[in-house]
């Protein structure tokens, strides 16, 4: 009888013991989870090899770090999740400061300033989208155009040189002076962006838009109207951050952000999960794919590594990322084995 219950008990005992390692099957097998995982072995290492990581100070330097990609990542993934990219964006984020100091200058409240900066911004998005959608000119070639155009425009109405952020210190404390205020507006652009691509219609359209465009037109979606709004939307979302961006510094360099920021939004969505072919993405998943960037970045800093050897690695993460990204996909879609 003792022999009988002990067998019997040994299924559950054996799915006890191999419950952590099916949680963490499920997890890897989630678009965002295996960066997930990197993550947290980042930071253990960075912490174990360096107790200054972990720090309050650190960390407000590691948040900002990790915002300005954040934010512009949201735009980008809802862009390639239908098959489109923006390289002009790290050209509009420093373009918006500019427009809310000139319009600050010109007499008007800040944050009508600020409203109006974002309008300008909005509208580059459209000409984009209706550049790209009724032209058909593809939007790698559209952007591009745009990237130098605005640069242009930026050295032209600077003059080439910085400029001071209006606002007084209770606003830029708020807007992104304050050591965490601008994670805190990344993390609630996230998580706007995450109801809006998996619990609305627009993000239900946007992917199916990417995964089969004939099907999706088909089926009566606008797919022009999807990828002209997500255009418009990522050009804003770049001008937002901008802005914040600017807020934290004081002031306006023209040549700020550029396409560095740009490709580090991108990168943090492809490492997140983010598939370039289109169809499939996560915002959460480009929320920790710019956690990793800022914690490598930063890690490596502490450990005086030279910063030229940064572009190396994120090179390298996104070519592991995509291969990793790949072989679940495939894993995901052969069902449990």
């Amino acid at each position: 009888m003792e022999q009988k219950l002990s067998t019997s008990a040994t299924p559950g005992q054996g799915a006890l013991q191999n419950a952590p390692f099916g949680f963490l099957r499920r997890l890897l097998l989630r678009p965002e989870g295996s960066i997930v995982v990197v993550a947290i072995g980042l930071i253990i290492y960075f912490e174990s090899t360096n107790a200054n990581f972990l720090t309050n100070l650190n960390l407000e330097t590691l948040s900002q770090f990790v915002a300005a990609p954040v934010i512009i990542a949201c735009g980008e993934i809802m862009l390639l999740i239908c098959r489109e990219i923006d390289l002009s964006a790290g050209q509009v984020y420093a373009l918006a400061p500019f427009i809310m100091s000139i319009g600050a200058k010109a007499g008007l409240p800040v944050l009508v300033a600020f409203g109006g900066a974002l309008v300008i911004c909005a509208a580059v998005g459209l000409v984009i989208g209706l550049i790209t959608v009724y032209l058909k000119v593809p939007s790698f070639v559209t952007t591009l155009g745009m990237l130098f155009l605005i640069t242009g425009i930026t050295l032209t109405i600077s003059r080439g040189f910085p400029a001071d952020t209006p606002g007084g210190p209770v606003l830029s404390s708020i807007m992104g002076q304050w050591g965490y205020s601008e994670f805190l507006w990344a993390l609630g652009v996230v998580a706007v962006m995450h109801v809006v691509l998996r619990h609305s219609r627009w993000g239900l359209h946007t992917i199916a838009t990417g995964g089969n465009i004939i099907a999706a037109a088909e089926s009566g979606i606008d797919i022009n109207r999807i990828k002209i709004g997500n255009f418009i939307l990522t050009s804003t979302l770049a001008g937002f951050c901008g802005l914040i961006e600017a807020f934290r510094i004081g002031s306006t360099d023209p040549l700020a952000g550029g396409s560095n920021i740009m490709f580090l939004g991108v990168a943090s969505g492809v490492i997140g999960g983010t598939a370039i072919a289109g169809g499939a993405g996560t915002v959460i998943g480009g929320l920790v794919g710019g956690i990793v960037l800022g914690v490598l970045q930063d890690g490596f800093t502490l450990q005086g590594i030279n910063a030229f050897a940064f572009d190396i690695i994120i090179g390298a993460a996104i070519l592991v990322a995509m291969i990793t990204n790949i072989y679940l996909a495939g894993r995901r879609g052969a069902g449990p084995t």
